[in-house]
């Protein structure tokens, strides 16, 4: 066999080097999700929203509580976001903005969970309010 015959082979452990690329990314994947799920799955449910309009807060609504909460705003009020609170989960029912997107958010009832209309400058947010006596350590 002449040297100009022979095939150009790869680095000794490249394979190697490969499949660890492999498995450190499966495992990286695999810690992502499951802190992604439990993160998710984990958050406590609210007991309240707070309700802000251009960064004023306008109401704190207790989820237990059913009603329903008409947002008014604009300059003569002419803007209204329909709130509707019922089985301890918020929702914007109607709402008179251009896209509509809030009115299409799911309803809400996790800690931080939030439906934001952009047009009107109104964010909905769920909150854990603070219920217990105080905190006494011996």
């Amino acid at each position: 066999m002449n040297q100009n015959d022979k095939k150009p082979t790869a680095a000794v452990g490249g394979g190697r080097k490969f499949k660890n690329d492999v498995i450190f990314i499966g495992v990286l994947l695999l810690v992502t999700v499951t802190l992604g799920a439990a993160f998710f799955l984990l958050r406590e449910e609210g007991n309240a929203v707070t309700v802000t309009v251009d960064g004023k807060e306008y109401g704190v609504y207790a989820l237990s509580e059913d009603r329903v909460v008409e947002i008014r705003t604009g300059d003569a009020g002419e803007h209204l976001n329909r709130l509707v609170i019922r089985d301890g989960r918020a929702f914007v029912e109607t709402a008179t903005c251009p896209d509509g997107i809030c009115a299409a958010h799911k309803p809400i009832y996790r800690d931080g969970e939030s439906i934001i209309c952009l047009p009107h400058k109104v964010v909905v947010t769920v909150i854990k309010t603070y219920e217990g006596g105080p905190d006494v350590i011996a």
